[in-house]
């Protein structure tokens, strides 16, 4: 089977899973508040993958990643317009929970639902073998693709970003803060983000779309 019809099949069966619904995981017993509704970009061609946490609200109710504050905040960061962050041949997006999960009693969103990413990361990263830079955003998602180089927090782990992305391995990781409005503080206590990562992020973004 050509590989573009196998990422074809992937992708509808990852838009077709209702696991969370029908067999939550232990510890996660209740219901979400909706229909589940999983959104990931797949592509054969892109050489970014953005590995977010979970879709939001909006994302929800609109199955567009990223489609609201927090992504344009990330558009601004990659230096990207809306049309190319939006443009599968160039940029495949895959969250750590594919369905917004919900909020807490705060108010805040839900950490990504845990049944995602066993069932589902490892094949879509294995169908995507082109993948060249993972940008890591939140902590969930440098976990996973950083393993032990992941620090203690995630401002730990952003700070340290060379020890992912200055080696000579494919792909390479460049951890990101999560671009939520929330994080306007954390941005003005941390001001090397701006002089020292988001300068290297654009470089590579571009080099790799264009």
């Amino acid at each position: 089977m050509p590989e573009e019809d196998r990422l074809r099949l992937l992708a509808d069966a990852i838009a077709a899973c209702r696991l969370c619904r029908d067999v939550p995981a232990r510890g996660l017993e209740h219901q979400l508040p909706h229909e589940p509704r999983p959104v990931a970009v797949l592509s054969s061609t892109a050489k970014i993958l953005i590995a977010g946490q979970a879709p939001g609200l909006r994302v929800h109710e609109s199955g567009i990643p990223f489609n609201d504050a927090s992504g344009d905040r990330l558009r601004e960061w990659l230096g990207v317009s809306r049309e190319e962050f939006y443009d599968a041949e160039r940029i495949a997006i895959l969250p750590m929970g594919f369905c917004f999960p919900g909020y807490d009693e705060k108010g805040h969103d839900l950490p990504p639902r845990t049944e995602c990413a066993p069932l589902w990361r490892r094949a879509a990263l294995e169908a995507m073998p082109q993948i060249e830079l993972v940008i890591a955003v939140g902590g969930y998602a440098q976990g996973w693709h950083m393993g032990t180089l992941a620090r203690r927090t995630m401002t730990e782990t952003v700070r340290n970003w060379r020890a992912s992305f200055m080696v000579n391995s494919v792909p390479r990781i460049l951890p990101l803060p999560h671009p939520s409005w929330r994080n306007s503080g954390w941005l003005k206590k941390n001001p090397w983000f701006a002089e020292e990562v988001i300068p290297i992020l654009r470089q590579s973004v571009d080099s790799l779309i264009r």
